[in-house]
C-alpha cells in the first residue's frame, strides 16, 4: 500500500467519496424475473440481499467505482495526479476497489476497516438490449468518517472534491468539513458537486452555507441548481450562484453547460457523441475534464470544453470508465 512518503509534493485533485464496487455481468430477462429484480430500475440493499445476488451472477468485471471514485480515475487517465478518500472493508471486494484504483494512477492511502459493515457494491445486471438494472448495497462507504481522512494528502491538493452524497452521514459529513478545513489552511480550492436534487433537497440550507462561505468551485446540473435555490427558473438560480460562488460550473445535458465566473459567462456547447449507449458516468467526467483544464492553466472555456468531450466519450459506451485514451481529447478541446 503507498504511503505518504511516496506521495509527490502536489497533487492536483483529491477527492472524498463512497467507496463502491461496480460488479457488471451480463444477464437475461428469466433471470431477473427468477431472482425478482425489476428491470431499469436502481435499488438500495441490505447485506444479506447483496450476498444472494452476487452468488447469483454470471462472470462478471469487478472495478471501483462511486462517482467520486470515476472522476478521480478519469482525472489520472487524462494525465493529472489525482487522489481519493473512502472507506473500504477488509474483503475481497475491498481489496478489489483499492488494486483497481490505484491501477488507475490514484493515490489511495485508507487502509480497509478490520470491522463494521462489507465493502459496498453496485450489482448491475445487463440485458441483451442494453438495460442496466442496479441493486446497491452501501455498506461500508458510508461509515467514512474524519479518521479516514489523511492530512498530507489533502494538503498536497490544489483541489480538494466532495460529493454531495456524503452529507448523509454525520461521519461523512465530519470528513468532508475536516477536509475542507485542511485544504484551505494549506490555500487549496474546495470544490463541491451537489450529486442529486434529492441530496440537495436534504440538505438545502447546509449547502447553502457551505457554498457562500467555503466553497470555491460548484458543479451542479439545473435540477440541482434550481432546487437548491428552490426555483423553477434556471435563469434566476444561475443569477443566484453567480452571487454566492466564485465559480460554478452547470450542466444542462443536450443543451451543453455554463461556465460562471462573476460577470464572466461561458456557454458550453456540447460534444455531439457518435452514438448514446449508457449516461452512465456523464456527469463525473464532465468534472474531470473540467478540474484536469483547470488545474493545468486552460481558459474557462477550454476546460468546460474539455469536460464536455470527455462526458461525450464515456456516453458513447457502456460503463462509466472511457475505453478510449482520454488525453487525445485535450488538443482537440483547445490545448
Amino acid at each position: 500500500m503507498p504511503t505518504v512518503d511516496h506521495l509527490p509534493a502536489q497533487l492536483d485533485v483529491v477527492g472524498l467519496g463512497n467507496a463502491i464496487v461496480d460488479v457488471v455481468a451480463d444477464a437475461t430477462d428469466a433471470q431477473l424475473a427468477e431472482l425478482d429484480l425489476i428491470k431499469g430500475a436502481m435499488t438500495l440493499i441490505e447485506a444479506d440481499r447483496s450476498e444472494f445476488l452476487y452468488q447469483h451472477m454470471g462472470q462478471a468485471i469487478e472495478q471501483s467505482g462511486g462517482s467520486c471514485a470515476n472522476t478521480m480515475a478519469a482525472l489520472a487517465a487524462l494525465g493529472a495526479r489525482a487522489g481519493y478518500v473512502g472507506r473500504v472493508k477488509q474483503d475481497q471486494l475491498g481489496a478489489i476497489f483499492a488494486h483497481d484504483i490505484r491501477a488507475t494512477g490514484v493515490t489511495f492511502l485508507n487502509a480497509p476497516a478490520a470491522d463494521g459493515p462489507a465493502t459496498a457494491r453496485s450489482l448491475i445486471f445487463v440485458t441483451p438490449d442494453a438495460q442496466r438494472t442496479m441493486q446497491t448495497y452501501l455498506g461500508a462507504c458510508v461509515m467514512l468518517d474524519e479518521g479516514d481522512v489523511d492530512d498530507a494528502l489533502v494538503a498536497r491538493a490544489k483541489v480538494t472534491y466532495l460529493e454531495g452524497y456524503l452529507w448523509d452521514r454525520d461521519g461523512a459529513k465530519a470528513a468532508c468539513l475536516k477536509a475542507a478545513s485542511i485544504a484551505k489552511a494549506h490555500g487549496g480550492q474546495l470544490a463541491l458537486t451537489l450529486s442529486d436534487s434529492f441530496c440537495v433537497g436534504r440538505w438545502r440550507s447546509e449547502f447553502r452555507e457551505l457554498v457562500t462561505k467555503q466553497v470555491d468551485i460548484l458543479f451542479a446540473n439545473e435540477s440541482e441548481i434550481t432546487s437548491l435555490y428552490e426555483t423553477d427558473d434556471f435563469e434566476v438560480a444561475k443569477e443566484a450562484v453567480r452571487r454566492e460562488v466564485g465559480l460554478a460550473v452547470l450542466t444542462r445535458g443536450p443543451s451543453g453547460s455554463i461556465v460562471i465566473a462573476g460577470q464572466e459567462e461561458h456557454p458550453i456547447p456540447p460534444v455531439a457523441p457518435a452514438r448514446i449507449l449508457d449516461t452512465t458516468g456523464a456527469g463525473d467526467l464532465y468534472v474531470a475534464g473540467f478540474l484536469y483544464g483547470y488545474t493545468h492553466g486552460h481558459s474557462l472555456a477550454d476546460a468546460g470544453r474539455l469536460g464536455s468531450a470527455c462526458a461525450s466519450a464515456v456516453i458513447e459506451q457502456y460503463g462509466a470508465r472511457v475505453q478510449k485514451p482520454l488525453r487525445t481529447l485535450i488538443e482537440s478541446s483547445g490545448r
